[in-house]
């Protein structure tokens, strides 16, 4: 890995630790809405980071699923991907189900499962 695509990459999965933590933040003080968009965001910036490093260059996309799919990403984690990626539209629009923390729990937990995979996948 060049030391520019090293930066890059390392930025996005710093930031994609950040909102994880942010995450857990809004998780513990019953901040369900803005838990579920940092759980997905999390999730998102830590896959753009292999993709970054596959592809040399950003996939601007929020779909989780196909991201993972275009890195090679194995089925379990594909299957987190969907489960996190309604995530994405149901935050932004107050008419669509309200969440609940069971739910909101689950999307964290599986957040924190990619990030701790593309970890693992990039030996860090």
């Amino acid at each position: 890995m060049r030391k520019m695509e090293r930066k890059e990459v390392l930025i996005w999965l710093r930031q994609a630790q950040h909102d994880i933590e942010v995450a857990r933040y809004n998780l513990e003080g019953n901040m369900l809405d803005a838990s579920a968009f940092y759980s997905q965001q999390a999730a998102e910036k830590a896959l753009k980071s292999v993709y970054i490093l596959k592809f040399r260059k950003l996939w601007k996309i929020h779909d989780l699923v196909k991201l993972a799919r275009e890195i090679n990403a194995t089925s379990k984690i594909i299957k987190l991907c969907a489960k996190i990626n309604p995530v994405y539209t149901a935050v932004r629009y107050p008419d669509i189900e309200e969440l609940n923390k069971k739910d909101v729990k689950e999307i964290f937990n599986a957040s924190k499962e990619v990030l701790a995979w593309v970890k693992k996948k990039l030996k860090l």
